[in-house]
């Protein structure tokens, strides 16, 4: 049964994400008209929700070889030196560095996104959706909303093309979009 949450504290302790009912997907521009979506297979992840907000953090690790937009080629360009360079940096890495509580279901946590040889700051917008007591293995589980935007570019991921009509194959601005379920460590 889910509750209502008026208070941080039922969210306090250590969480694991679940990734078999988690995604962590993003959406970039392609050829200036639409959208190509693609999320991460392979990852991992705990957080820690404190009283004090200050002393929250989260940590996430994913499988850059995971990368998945439902088309081979692109995915292995994707894994190629031109965007992830997955033989030599397997991992994409997040670890918090501030939580901020915006309201009672509404957070903002900053830390460093490594991709490839670069660390830069990044903002996640985090929505708390509900929380479950008990679910069919009796453990309490609660489900998160998270987006950021970032620009590719300033991880070094600055392969493009131009476009003979103009414009270039691949937007610089990536939408990140994760639905994380957790459950209380």
């Amino acid at each position: 049964m889910a509750t209502e949450t008026s208070n941080l504290s039922a969210l306090t302790g250590t969480w694991t994400i679940d990734p078999a009912h988690s995604t962590v997907e993003f959406v970039a521009k392609h050829m200036m008209v639409s959208k190509v979506r693609g999320l991460f297979r392979d990852f991992e992840g705990s957080f820690t929700v404190d009283e004090e907000v200050a002393k929250s953090g989260a940590e996430v690790t994913i499988q850059a070889t995971s990368v998945d937009t439902g088309q081979p080629d692109r995915d292995n360009h994707l894994r190629s030196p031109d965007f992830f360079e997955v033989e030599t940096y397997p991992e994409l890495r997040f670890k918090s560095t501030e939580v901020e509580l915006v309201s009672e279901s509404k957070a903002r946590i900053t830390g460093d996104l490594t991709i490839k040889d670069t660390t830069r700051p990044v903002t996640l917008d985090v929505v708390f959706n509900d929380i479950i007591d008990s679910d069919a293995y009796g453990m309490t589980r609660a489900g998160f909303s998270v987006t950021a935007s970032v620009n590719r570019e300033e991880w070094n991921l600055t392969w493009n093309a131009a476009i003979e009509a103009g414009g270039v194959v691949v937007g610089k601005d990536v939408l990140l979009d994760l639905e994380i379920a957790a459950t209380r460590s």
